[in-house]
């Protein structure tokens, strides 16, 4: 017996990665731009993009506090005393 491929609506785990929620994410949108959903499922896939989205923008602010934190870091290395050569 063939198995079902999961609709929008069964879709809830968090994706696997950046990159897989933004894939995911551009296919909700392809599919809710061609008007063919029922009204349920518009509204699933609407919803999913939204949790798609809030994760996609979780792991953006993560990393750029990842990324002052790593200037920070390499700023304070470097004083000026250090870089005089005399």
């Amino acid at each position: 017996m063939r198995k079902k491929s999961p609709t929008i609506k069964e879709q809830t785990e968090p994706p696997e990665n950046f990159e897989m929620a933004t894939i995911e994410l551009e296919q909700i949108v392809a599919r809710l731009e061609t008007g063919q959903l029922s009204l349920e499922d518009a509204l699933s896939a609407y919803k999913r993009g939204v949790e798609l989205l809030q994760y996609s923008q979780n792991v953006l602010k993560d990393s750029q506090q990842q990324i002052k934190i790593l200037e920070v870091d390499m700023l304070k290395n470097f004083s000026s005393s250090e870089c005089d050569v005399s």
